[in-house]
């Protein structure tokens, strides 16, 4: 359905990670190399990053195909940052949200993205949005599944709950409501990432130095990218990286 990176590092442009290597995500957009559902991703894109001294991240998101906009090319030319977060969309329905519904998402200092579908979105999950406070929802600047997902990690970050946390019982809350939903999600505060392979597929490169990419898929040939077993929540800094098996929610 997407395709989504996420790069903590040393200062680098967002070129380095994104339109340099053989088959990074703009090449992904029309041409990726294991996505499982759908061919192109041309319903949107965006990119976030820290500024050095800010922790709230700027973002750049467009509707159409980033293969288009001449701005994306100068702005991945010149931009500089320790932490990205960037994404490519293939919508799973299409809608009138435009620019709003393209990834990342963004609320204080922490990017979002999901790469799948919610499955028999709305309807399956009808009962988590009503949980929701009625503020949270009117709050939505999107009206697809992915706008609900972030919001339901919002709402737990809200409530006290540390990333990790939030992001895996979000994914275990929606896969219980709606079986055989893909749900692979991707986040960053600047300092850390927060990751999700539920349905598709993830990815993960280190180093060298101080480096960690997390991605749908490998942007080059280096034998070093190791793929995220299905089902499994990723959590990692510049230096660690650690893999935790989600338990299959009870039905």
């Amino acid at each position: 359905m997407c395709r989504h990176i996420a790069c903590l590092g040393p200062s680098m442009a967002l070129g380095e990670v994104l339109t340099r290597p053989p088959h990074g995500l703009v090449r992904q957009s029309w041409a990726p190399r294991r996505q499982r559902h759908g061919t192109v991703n041309a319903d949107g894109f965006g990119v976030g990053w820290y500024a050095d001294g800010d922790p709230v991240p700027g973002r750049y998101r467009r509707a159409g195909p980033v293969w288009g906009d001449e701005t994306f090319a100068d702005l991945a030319r010149v931009v500089r940052t320790t932490a990205l977060l960037a994404a490519v969309r293939d919508a799973t329905e299409a809608g009138a949200d435009g620019e709003a519904a393209a990834a990342p998402f963004a609320t204080g200092e922490v990017l979002f993205s999901h790469n799948g579908a919610v499955k028999g979105w709305p309807g399956s999950v009808a009962s988590l949005a009503a949980a929701l406070p009625p503020a949270e929802l009117l709050s939505l600047t999107a009206h697809c599944d992915s706008a609900l997902v972030w919001a339901l990690v919002q709402h737990r970050l809200a409530d006290g709950n540390r990333l990790p946390q939030a992001v895996a019982d979000t994914v275990l809350d929606v896969a219980s409501a709606a079986p055989g939903s893909r749900l692979n999600l991707l986040l960053t505060d600047g300092t850390s990432i927060v990751a999700t392979a539920w349905g598709d597929t993830l990815w993960y490169l280190t180093g060298p130095g101080p480096r960690t990419v997390v991605a749908s898929e490998p942007y080059d040939d280096d034998p070093r990218w190791r793929e995220v077993p299905d089902r499994t929540l990723l959590t990692a800094s510049r230096a660690d990286l650690l893999l935790t098996p989600f338990k299959e929610p009870t039905q």
